[in-house]
């Protein structure tokens, strides 16, 4: 009977299990823990002190931060979900000319990474851009670019289409017949949208709306290039680390849990309110799109597209600028030339190397790991995959600044010195990254019936070789999606890498922010153009000879 026993208990996925939870605990909680530890401590006695938090609370610059990086949350939020939310009733519950077009456009906006777009409103808006200088030339004066105006206004159109996939999938869901019953028994449009539609789309509502306020929250970029004088967490946090180099790291690490902390308690009140507010509904057909004609269909299709066609305005305006002449600072918009491309790829090719090496590792790592970790979070009931199933998702509440600073806190000295290496590099790709890539290759997974691995193993395969026979080539089209939403997202990575690279590792997104910050956009401008194009070929490739469907909303 105890031998019995033994044998049920033990399970030959506990090692690869226990394995990717020490990785974790490695590059996740370790940092972490050190960065609070850090935050409590006094330098120069060493012992327990609040001296840290009690100085971030009397300095008004620290305190406005923090105000203002929830003001930006919450304009960021309230306008995603103001613009989002009703694109994507329009093009679930309407038919018209181009609503392919419509529905799929939004989802390019992904792929842009948010230094690009902040650059390219900067060229169209700021003090010299195209769009403000040809309108003060007809009298029309616009808001100071730099600021709450650039800010909220780029991350609002960056941003929108979180909730717009994350509604059109809701508002697909829903079973068409309840909307329907509401309708017979006697209720108007306006009262079935109040009391049935509405309620049932609450819970995906502040889903989608509290990822928005965590992806403002922590983005670093826009601020740091749009926010002027306004101080936020995350740009706060990165010139502290600056100054703090070499010297007393208090104040970073308070920054940095502030930060960690604010992220986390808006996480947990809103987990708690979607539970409450959660409908479930047997799985019906959804309600049908009702075609739009004649004046209707015209008004539909010309808001929508020219919405749609706005937000892609950034990758238009980088093209331009990356072949256009420039002398110094100053854009001769309307000349051509060769020269900032050329300058990119022969004269300065390191950023490109730099930026692709450390998306492969990082890519080939992330994928294998979300790979095992999914499968084992989805089909495997151990203790250790339940903690796995904890720790994998914290990262989501760590902006990539933060982590940067965590991880060099814990691996700046000791057995175990990662700073100043391309490692320490891969490895916040990885743990910024692999969350993510997670979510997607797990989605295949529910709906492989456990019967097919058990049927195997019944059959005398082992249960490592069953995953490898059996489970593998059916999670295949969602392991090669994790793979390119990696590639993609490691690309764009900026957070993590501004406060981890050195002399020699300058990456794309990284070269970006300097050429920004010293005003030569136009070779700014070169090395966006190839961050956009090494990022949607691939994405290309895979929708079109792997028949990923990589963006669905359906």
């Amino acid at each position: 009977m105890t031998e019995y026993a033994t044998k049920r208990r033990w399970s030959p996925w506990f090692i690869p299990a226990l394995f990717c939870l020490l990785v974790l605990v490695a590059l996740v909680l370790w940092p972490l823990a050190s960065l609070f530890y850090q935050s409590a401590i006094d330098p120069q006695t060493g012992q327990a002190s609040l001296k840290g938090f009690r100085l971030f609370f009397d300095n008004p610059r620290y305190v406005e931060a923090f105000f203002n990086t929830i003001r930006l949350g919450a304009i960021s939020t309230l306008g995603t979900v103001l613009l989002g939310a009703p694109l994507a009733y329009i093009v679930a519950r309407y038919d018209f000319p181009g609503k392919t077009l419509v529905a799929l456009l939004p989802l390019a906006t992904i792929v842009l990474p948010d230094i690009v777009v902040s650059q390219a409103w900067l060229m169209l808006l700021g003090n010299n851009g195209i769009a403000r200088l040809a309108l003060e030339s007809i009298g029309i004066d616009l808001p100071n670019f730099y600021g709450w105006f650039g800010m909220t206004f780029t991350l609002i159109l960056n941003d929108y289409t979180y909730v717009y996939i994350g509604m059109l999938a809701a508002l697909k869901a829903i079973d068409g017949t309840i909307e329907e019953a509401a309708v017979n028994l006697g209720a108007s449009n306006f009262r079935r949208a109040m009391t049935v539609t509405i309620p049932v789309l609450v819970p995906a509502l502040l889903i989608n709306a509290m990822i928005v306020f965590t992806l403002a929250v922590d983005n670093f970029s826009i601020p740091m290039i749009l926010g002027g004088r306004v101080d936020v967490l995350s740009s706060l946090t990165y010139t502290t680390f600056l100054s703090e180099m070499g010297g007393n790291p208090t104040m970073q690490s308070v920054l940095a849990v502030v930060s960690v902390v604010l992220v986390g308690f808006v996480l947990f009140i809103q987990k708690r309110i979607v539970e409450r507010k959660t409908y479930q509904m047997q799985q019906g057909r959804a309600p049908l799109a009702v075609r739009a004609t004649g004046l209707g269909a015209v008004i539909l299709t010309l808001s929508a597209m020219l919405f749609v066609a706005f937000s892609m305005i950034p990758a238009v305006i980088v093209l331009i600028g990356a072949f256009t002449k420039a002398s110094g600072p100053v854009m001769q918009y309307g000349t051509f030339t060769l020269e900032n491309m050329e300058r990119a790829l022969r004269n300065a090719p390191e950023p490109i190397i730099n930026s692709l090496m450390l998306a492969s590792v990082a890519s080939i790592a992330g994928t294998c790991f979300a790979t095992v970790a999914s499968y084992l979070i989805v089909k495997k009931r151990l203790w250790v995959v339940s903690a796995l199933d904890y720790v994998v998702m914290l990262p989501l509440a760590i902006s990539g600044t933060v982590l940067g600073i965590a991880l060099i806190h814990t691996y700046n000295s000791g057995m175990i010195v990662l700073t100043g290496t391309w490692v320490i590099m891969a490895s916040a790709y990885f743990v910024r990254k692999v969350p993510f890539s997670i979510r997607s290759a797990s989605a295949s997974l529910y709906s492989i019936p456990d019967s097919i691995e058990e049927a195997s193993i019944n059959l005398g395969v082992s249960p490592i070789a069953s995953f490898f026979k059996v489970v593998l080539p059916v999670m295949k089209p969602a392991i090669l999606g994790a793979a390119i939403l990696m590639w993609v997202t490691s690309l764009a990575e900026i957070s993590a890498t501004i406060v981890l690279y050195y002399g020699g590792m300058e990456t794309m997104p990284i070269q970006m922010f300097r050429q920004i910050d010293a005003g030569y956009l136009a070779r700014a401008s070169a090395y966006g153009v190839i961050l956009m194009v090494v990022i949607i070929v691939p994405v290309y490739l895979a929708v079109r000879f792997l028949k990923l469907d990589l963006f669905s909303s359906r």
